[in-house]
């Protein structure tokens, strides 16, 4: 069975073409013109863009947090995701203390078995860095799994110390890993938070203030030189501010292996939007916290130079009533993390390519092939070329569309971008060559998504 979409314009991170796509046994089969011919289905699309289906590689979907648990699960999130023109992602499995690595795996495998709409891998968090937990970093390459996450913050909790992070950068770099890091000074900040409500400093703005972009900078820089001592390969996840980005250009220019992501939401808030009246600032509490307008410049401009090499989501979601609300008198309570999911593409499309901040194969580049080529989907996922999964959406780049959460399809009772107005819509969707959504409707069953086996880096 072979289908042919046709009339379209197909955008990769390399260029823009009139082009067909001919798809047989779920790939990509060929790419020109005068395709149609004898296809057992033809998909018209004619006056739409066709590109690569996002890929999102930074999510957290039921995952507990802080008390209770992000409230998209692997069908939600799954549904979010696609409609918003992202066909796969990759999402944090978190090791609970005194668990094996491959336990949590079986955990996560499990919250997405029955559920899934897209296809999704697994980041591992490692949190208990025992003597046998170090040796199991070997076996994950065999799971399907090729990158490992460590958290410089949350401490008492997620945070591990330098000597477990500098372990981990050497075993993961002996078996193809990346590794992944949250670069805040947890000590510090948990001495600010602390003597912020001592003064009783309660807002939700005082998450803010407490978790400085000096701190953010540090990590980075203390991460990334144990990372060139080691020559061990690098992802600073969620980079805010300016200072921060100085360390990973300082890093590039020497040649170590370090890259860089940001996540929609520090291109488009400030910490100012923490301060929204009546709790509302709870919305935008997340770690690391929103900046500045000037930090969002240079995020836009480590975007255009290739020193940021990913805008993913974080998409960390929780409702605002009621599991914001347990933070109503403490910010230190208030569940750190935001929704993003379905906003992301059509967001940095409308700021970055129709406001003139980079071309549609930047954005393509951005949103799919770098993740792609970083996390082991490189030649599977991530393009539109003969041989690769025909993971495509369909754009229309001329469709208005209020970004609202009356529309919306997550599980969170809000979104950030709630009245923004995008030109540019994706308005379907195919993964592995089957429709899965088609003008906002869902045209594939839960459990349909499945298992990515990412290739070593």
């Amino acid at each position: 069975m072979s289908t042919v979409i046709t009339n379209g314009t197909v955008v990769t991170a390399s260029g823009t073409s009139r082009a067909d796509i001919r798809i047989e046994g779920g790939k990509i089969s060929a790419i020109g013109l005068g395709l149609a011919t004898e296809a057992d289905t033809i998909i018209d699309a004619a006056g739409r863009h066709l590109l690569p289906g996002g890929i999102d590689v930074h999510t957290h979907l039921s995952m507990p947090s802080m008390g209770t648990v992000t409230c998209d699960d692997f069908y939600t999130g799954h549904l979010a995701a696609v409609m918003g023109g992202t066909t796969s992602h990759i999402d944090f499995c978190l090791q609970p203390k005194g668990s094996s690595l491959k336990s949590a795996l079986d955990t996560w495998h499990a919250k997405a078995e029955g559920k899934a709409l897209i296809d999704y891998g697994f980041h591992l968090i490692i949190t208990d860095l025992t003597e046998e937990v170090l040796e199991e970093i070997a076996t994950l390459p065999s799971l399907g799994v090729t990158s490992i996450k460590l958290f410089m913050a949350y401490k008492g909790s997620l945070q591990i110390n330098d000597t477990t992070l500098f372990r981990c950068l050497e075993r993961a770099r002996d078996a193809g890993i990346m590794t992944l890091v949250h670069a805040e000074n947890g000590d510090a900040i948990e001495l600010l938070v602390q003597e912020a409500l001592e003064r009783g400093q309660r807002a939700p703005i005082y998450h803010a203030l407490t978790r400085p972009p000096q701190l953010e900078a540090e990590a980075t820089g203390r991460a990334i030189a144990l990372a060139e001592v080691l020559d061990a390969p690098l992802y600073v996840v969620h980079l805010t501010c300016e200072q921060a980005l100085g360390r990973v250009r300082e890093a590039q220019a020497r040649g170590a292996r370090v890259w860089g992501e940001t996540c929609t939401h520090y291109l488009f808030f400030t910490k100012d939007d923490l301060e929204r009246a009546d709790f509302e600032g709870a919305k935008f509490v997340c770690s690391p916290p929103l900046r500045e307008v000037q930090d969002q410049a240079a995020l836009w401009a480590g975007l255009r130079d290739n020193s940021l090499s990913v805008v993913s989501t974080d998409h960390c979601p929780f409702t605002f009533d009621p599991q914001k609300m347990v933070g109503r008198d403490d910010f230190s309570l208030i569940p750190n993390g935001v929704p993003g999911i379905e906003d992301r593409m059509m967001a940095v499309h409308q700021a970055g390519v129709n406001g003139g901040h980079f071309d549609l194969e930047r954005f393509v580049a951005l949103t799919a092939t770098n993740p792609a080529r970083l996390f082991g989907l490189e030649g599977v996922k991530g393009s539109l070329a003969v041989g690769y999964d025909a993971d495509i959406v369909v754009w229309d780049l001329q469709q208005a569309h209020t970004i609202s959460n009356e529309t919306n399809h997550g599980a969170t009772d809000y979104t950030l971008y709630e009245g923004m107005n995008v030109t540019g819509k994706p308005v379907m969707a195919l993964i592995r060559g089957e429709v899965v959504m088609d003008h906002g409707q869902l045209e594939t069953a839960p459990g349909s998504g499945q298992f990515l086996h990412r290739a070593q880096v």
